[in-house]
């Protein structure tokens, strides 16, 4: 497989691909959304929960890209490759089948066939889904994949790391969401069902590697694009964050409407 296209079967557009034709209803109001929504930022910030939220709220497709840079270290892993060993990484992954699903309500993660859906969310993966992720040819195959499954949607919500920056860069509204470290680690902890100290500290020492690995890497290092709105969950619950993306979503998406129309003018 060239590094610079995804072969075509490992993108069944026919079944992943999200169709057009979105409304949600806000304040009694029907509204039409269109446009794509980014939301980035590191783990434990409440972005997959908030991110399913606003797609649903939205009427919009959704898609974790997380869980396709997950799915691929399912396959590194079941092949026995070495994680570090970044030739091995791209042969293993370019070979895989990934299919992932973009209905906020349903999660559907597919390694050549085999549904790995829980698989991705345990220790093993998350250890090594970091240096699987910042391998080149890794990112360019799933970068791919990812433009390809939102390219038909009219309204779709898109959540990772590096979407406002590299896989989306002309989205129409761009969130980058945070929260402080050891309120992202207990977030983390309350999702895996985790009580001890000593594995909640050991989580919040697995959420700061995994930062400053991603932030410093090469290939589309985490970062908020320089346009987008950085939301600081902290302090919010679910819900008011949910509130406040699909505002400026709303207000983003009115905004380039106004603009599409000025320019026809």
């Amino acid at each position: 497989m060239s590094e610079q296209q995804v072969d075509e079967q490992h993108v069944d557009e026919q079944s992943s691909r999200p169709e057009g034709g979105h409304r949600v209803d806000v304040e009694g109001n029907t509204v039409q959304f269109q446009g794509q929504v980014t939301l980035d930022g590191p783990s434990g910030t409440g972005k997959s929960s908030v991110a399913r939220a606003v797609a649903v709220r939205l009427g919009a497709a959704y898609l974790d890209t997380g869980a396709m840079y997950r799915a691929a270290t399912v396959a590194v892993l079941t092949a026995g490759v070495d994680p570090e060993d970044a030739d091995a990484v791209a042969r293993t992954v370019g070979s895989a089948s990934i299919e992932v699903g973009t209905t906020a309500g349903e999660e559907r993660v597919l390694v050549d066939g085999v549904d790995v859906a829980a698989r991705i969310r345990g220790g093993e993966v998350t250890r090594a889904v970091s240096p699987v992720s910042a391998v080149p040819a890794v990112r360019r195959q799933l970068v791919d994949q990812q433009r390809a499954l939102v390219a038909g949607a009219a309204a779709v919500v898109v959540e990772g790391r590096d979407i406002g920056t590299v896989v989306l860069p002309d989205a129409t509204c761009k969130i980058y969401l945070t929260a402080a470290p050891e309120v992202r680690a207990q977030r983390r902890a309350g999702q895996l069902g985790l009580t001890d100290e000593a594995e909640v500290a050991a989580l919040a020492a697995d959420l700061r590697r995994r930062d400053e690995y991603d932030s410093s890497r090469a290939d589309s290092p985490l970062r908020p694009a320089g346009d987008a709105v950085v939301v600081d969950s902290t302090d919010l619950d679910r819900d008011a964050v949910v509130d406040r993306v699909v505002s400026l979503a709303l207000t983003a998406c009115a905004g380039a409407r106004q603009a599409a129309a000025g320019r026809q003018t």
